[in-house]
């Protein structure tokens, strides 16, 4: 039998899809729906080999194929279906998408100051302020925990959701710099209970230290 408090608790397993063209240019990607590269089709199968004893029981990613892509190389091995939810996707970043950092300094200062210093009112053009996205990472991520009550689920997501999930469970400011690291395809545990997200463990990577 369990333990009341598993039975009102999720385990979560939270990643970030393996590695782009795009990450390894700095590019924001945002909703462009840009595909793993070599190595993070790589990394993906690692991942899978990492997890295939953790029983999982639920399985959840953004409909962007990066994060598709790198839960369905686990889904495959596991035989659990793919659940696809639209609330994991990455930032809206607008007229930022596709641009590189220094690009974006160049040609908007004063939103690049806007975006470095973490307003949280603030936005790119057509993309969406910090404070949206945060509510909209938190709010699908708690959806899916109270779901899955007693249950351990995986997420496959973006970067900039899993700094939000991190900043729930650290109970971090959204203004504040950030301080830990969220590796494409690197393991982050949580826990989610009626007092809401508590972090278990994060970015480890141990799984890729293999060389390819």
């Amino acid at each position: 039998m369990q333990h009341s408090a598993e039975q009102h608790s999720t385990r979560l397993i939270v990643v970030r899809h393996g590695e782009t063209a795009w990450n390894v240019d700095t590019r924001m990607q945002g909703h462009v729906d840009i595909e793993l590269n070599e190595h993070g089709r790589w990394q993906a199968e690692q991942l899978a080999l990492a997890l295939a004893d953790e029983g999982v029981q639920a399985v959840y990613s953004s409909d962007l194929s990066r994060a598709r892509d790198t839960a369905a190389a686990f889904t495959e091995r596991a035989g659990l279906a793919l659940q696809v939810e639209p609330g994991l996707r990455e930032r809206a970043f607008g007229e930022f998408e596709g641009l590189t950092y220094p690009e974006i300094a160049q040609r908007w200062p004063e939103q690049a100051r806007r975006w470095r210093e973490r307003d949280p009112s603030y936005g790119p053009a057509g993309g969406e302020t910090l404070q949206q996205f945060y509510t909209r990472c938190v709010a699908v991520g708690e959806s899916l925990a109270a779901r899955h009550r007693g249950q351990l689920i995986l997420l496959v997501a973006h970067g900039g959701v899993l700094d939000c999930l991190y900043r729930a469970a650290a109970r971090a400011e959204l203004a504040a710099p950030r301080s830990w690291q969220v590796g494409n395809a690197t393991i982050n545990r949580l826990l989610h209970s009626e007092g809401g997200f508590t972090l278990v463990g994060w970015n480890d990577a141990a799984h890729l230290q293999t060389a390819t």
